[in-house]
């Protein structure tokens, strides 16, 4: 699908065929693209925790106020951020790099976000929402359809994934077959209230 036309008819669907599985190369090829995403100093700070196993996305689904698009969509994808990423063993994120050019990122991503905690966290976020806006563009051009969920308890089901104490959840990502079409766009505000040129 053309990048425009999976913006455009990209939409949050809620209603999903829950006897529809999609096969092991399709959800490679989607967290192959999603793990594409930028991220500030390639900290590649998104974990994606893919709900597969029927009691634990039963349990989610509770702790989602009964969604039912938590259990039918093919795919649940929970987006983490590991906030302390930064930290751990950075030079691999640039192995690939020249020497002098590891030898200036390195010390700077310590700099940047060493004992700034609100830094490493709000940095996380923006790189899970990047990562969630590629998973859904690339479903949308696989032919499947999507929707971002930030309705659930968070501490709740980051019990049942047994989420790291360094790890914060961002967002779900259900992915599947549509069975009912969203509603109409509820409406768009005009370019001209949300496109500032130099200042407000």
């Amino acid at each position: 699908m053309e990048t425009f036309t999976a913006i455009e008819t990209r939409r949050a669907v809620k209603h999903y065929d829950p006897k529809h599985q999609m096969t092991e190369e399709e959800i490679n090829q989607l967290m192959s693209s999603a793990m594409l995403s930028p991220t500030a100093f390639n900290i590649q700070n998104w974990r994606f925790v893919l709900a597969r196993d029927h009691e634990l996305r039963q349990k989610i689904r509770a702790a989602a106020w009964d969604q039912a698009q938590v259990t039918d969509a093919s795919l649940l994808v929970i987006l983490c951020a590991d906030l302390k990423a930064w930290e751990k063993q950075p030079a691999r994120y640039w192995r690939n790099a020249p020497k002098e050019v590891q030898d200036f990122i390195l010390p700077a991503i310590t700099q940047y976000y060493q004992g700034r905690e609100q830094v490493q966290r709000d940095e996380a976020m923006r790189s899970c929402g990047i990562a969630a806006q590629t998973l859904m563009l690339a479903a949308k051009s696989m032919g499947y359809d999507s929707c971002p969920m930030d309705g659930f308890d968070f501490d709740a089901v980051g019990k049942l994934i047994n989420l790291p104490e360094d790890h914060a959840i961002s967002l779900f990502v259900a992915i599947g077959k549509a069975i009912k079409e969203s509603s109409p766009r509820g409406g768009q505000l005009p370019q001209e209230e949300v496109v500032i040129n130099d200042h407000f």
